[in-house]
């Protein structure tokens, strides 16, 4: 990623914010300053319950949770249950406004103070070890915290003894009676008069468990809070409910969210070490270090952290995702067995196989074979050189095809007949990371996903004369996998048909990719962290694509070296006459082997159907002229003053030929600019 993406964004101003930041300890509160004229959250005249149901109505609106196997405790309002749109008005327009970071809880206590009911209403007040009921007989909206006692009668419940009324009521003196608002529960009330003090506790309690990081009150106060923070991760968490983020990626976000906040409790101490400290010896000088040192990796987790809550970095960028697969590797006993999936056998298709598959006439020794009746389960059950026949049939599974070794899996017929499909949401459904995977003859179908149906993480995986029908994105081929794609057809990507990510390798050879909301996807290699993948594509047909046949994601920044597209006026080049005249201004820059593949398509005529193959060899071969460039600057700046032309030749696509593209949306070629 570019040093100007999120990743990048703040970290050259490393020690000069991270110094500030120490010295904050020192300066007054930044909440001083907001003692100027507050925006009105909501006019006077309106009726901020018209959100949440009239108090003129009889009844309560909400529904109520009836707490599981417990008869002691009364019954609670159902409010965990709100709808995106639901929480986002109520924040956006009554609670936070375009208030800004150190403004927050200053703006949540004012809309306290306008919906809560002070007193007279009863909560459960839940902590780990225990759940007690509180009745409420005072707020302090400034400390978002209720002033309780103990109901009458004295309700609790905890799986210790040691909680008696005695202990409760020696743990709240200890509290001096103040609970804070995001552990209490408001009780259920069939009146409707606590309907809002239930929803506004809930808002709190949902925002500081969510949203809020400790961090945020030290954010610039130049953003509308609102936009810059809740927006995003109130986005992001109701993507995470509905299944729209893989699981792998949702473990990582709350991992750097755990690493922050530790990180962050460490600065503060250091801070304040420094802060309390008036002299100027060497262990303070010590602690500066230590400090700036924490403040870089908390800006580091912080960036990380905006990229996954960010929906379009997300999915743009995409999430080069830890594989946690190991390969067995043969067996101890050195065999190789081949393994037969069938529903049934009959005696028919058992002399079929024998003749065909199990004892060829090549085959010189004798075949351990084991049968199934799941192919989830015979993958599972191989080591390294094992084979899978597949005999016709329609399989549902419920699981993950996680194949680490070298394994063949093989339909024993046409794809139409052999029929694997997924049940259940799930994060992928073919997962690839061994050296050599061969997939073939077979029907693939998904539904309720969250990722491809194929991801290929390392080694190569050759899929032969294979109907895939996509849920969201088809295939993904990451960084240093290689995928052989021959004679299959796929459709249905909600995402790309086939996503390439940079340093892969990718050959796309008679294949149908069709009724996807883009054909194939080509992400941005032009950092200078990336390897320009190598693309084979020859006779596909790529057609009724919601966006572009192929999409090249890349900067829109301008870079330092010379933008080779700018000579031709258009970023998105376009063929003009026989197609050679948008070649002639960058073809001297050109590595000898894009030069030959250029001449191969001055010798076609581009015809209607075939031209995006011109455009499409055109553009990524400025693309990778540009990547030339930058790396043989780079190289200067280092003292390096001759590049390796050879090496960066070896690195250029290979060959885009022969394919056609009918009816996509947006035409044959596109980019997408970020």
């Amino acid at each position: 990623m570019d040093g100007t993406g999120p990743q990048g964004q703040g970290q050259g101003q490393g020690q000069g914010q991270g110094q500030g930041a120490l010295q904050a300890g020192r300066a007054a509160d930044p909440r001083e300053r907001a003692e100027e004229a507050k925006p009105d959250l909501l006019q006077e005249d309106e009726d901020i319950s018209s959100d949440y149901g009239s108090r003129d109505k009889p009844g309560t609106a909400l529904g109520r949770t009836v707490p599981d196997g417990n008869v002691l405790l009364p019954d609670i309002f159902h409010t965990d249950h709100l709808l995106f749109y639901e929480r986002f008005k109520a924040y956006q327009d009554y609670i936070l406004a375009d208030c800004k970071a150190s403004e927050v809880k200053e703006f949540i206590a004012e809309y306290l103070e306008k919906v809560l009911e002070p007193s007279g209403w009863q909560a459960v007040w839940r902590a780990d070890v225990f759940e007690v009921v509180v009745e409420v007989v005072d707020v302090e909206y400034s400390a978002l915290k209720a002033v309780v006692r103990l109901s009458e009668p004295f309700l609790c419940e905890s799986q210790l003894s040691t909680f008696t009324l005695e202990c409760m009521q020696e743990l709240l003196e200890l509290k001096e009676r103040q609970i804070p608002l995001r552990e209490l529960w408001v009780v259920y009330d069939e009146s409707g008069e606590f309907d809002q003090t239930a929803l506004a506790v809930e808002h709190v309690r949902f925002f500081y468990q969510h949203i809020w990081r400790t961090w945020d009150e030290e954010e610039e106060d130049d953003l509308d809070y609102f936009v810059r923070c809740v927006e995003p991760r109130l986005r992001l968490h109701y993507d995470i409910l509905e299944h729209r983020v893989p699981s792998g990626l949702v473990a990582d976000y709350q991992n750097y969210l755990s690493q922050g906040e530790e990180l962050y409790r460490k600065f503060l101490n250091v801070r304040n070490s420094i802060s309390s400290s008036d002299s100027d010896s060497e262990v303070e000088n010590v602690s500066m270090v230590e400090g700036l040192q924490l403040y870089e990796k908390i800006e580091h987790l912080k960036q990380k952290l905006k990229l996954i809550e960010n929906p379009l970095l997300r999915y743009v960028f995409g999430y080069q995702k830890y594989s946690g697969l190991q390969a067995k590797g043969q067996r101890p006993t050195g065999t190789k067995i081949t393994h037969v999936v069938s529903s049934t056998m009959m005696a028919g298709l058992l002399q079929s196989l024998i003749r065909d598959k199990l004892c060829p006439e090549s085959c010189g020794e004798e075949l351990e074979i084991q049968f199934h009746n799941d192919p989830l389960a015979a993958v599972s059950a191989c080591y390294e050189g094992d084979t899978v026949i597949i005999c016709p049939g329609h399989y549902v599974v419920d699981g993950v095809f996680c194949i680490a070794d070298s394994v063949e899996l093989e339909g024993y017929g046409l794809p139409d007949d052999i029929v694997i499909e997924k049940q259940g949401k799930g994060d992928n459904f073919v997962d690839c990371t061994g050296a050599n995977v061969k997939i073939s003859n077979l029907k693939l179908i998904q539904h309720d996903a969250v990722e491809g149906i194929l991801s290929i993480h390392h080694g190569k995986t050759t899929l032969e004369n294979c109907v895939l029908q996509c849920e969201t994105t088809g295939i993904t081929v990451r960084t240093s996998a290689e995928l052989l794609m021959k004679n299959s057809d796929l459709y249905g990507a909600k995402g790309a048909g086939v996503e390439i990510y940079p340093g892969s390798t990718c050959t796309l050879l008679d294949n149908g990719i069709h009724h996807c909301k883009e054909g194939i996807l080509i992400k941005n290699f032009l950092d200078e962290h990336y390897e320009i993948p190598k693309i084979s594509m020859v006779n596909n047909m790529i057609h009724n694509n919601e966006g572009y046949g192929v999409v090249l994601v890349k900067p829109t920044v301008a870079c330092d070296v010379k933008d080779i597209s700018a000579m031709k006026g258009n970023t998105q080049p376009t063929l003009s006459g026989d197609g050679r005249a948008c070649v002639e201004d960058f073809r001297q820059e050109l590595p000898e082997c894009v030069t030959d593949e250029l001449e191969l398509y001055e010798q076609v005529e581009i015809s209607e159907k075939t031209e995006g193959n011109y455009e499409i060899a055109n553009e990524l071969g400025v693309a990778s002229v540009k990547k030339s460039q930058m790396h043989k600057k780079r190289l200067s700046k280092l003292g390096i003053t001759e590049a390796d032309d050879n090496l960066m030749s070896q690195e250029v696509f290979v060959s885009i030929v022969g394919n056609q593209f009918k009816w996509n949306g947006r035409g044959s070629f596109g980019t997408f600019l970020f």
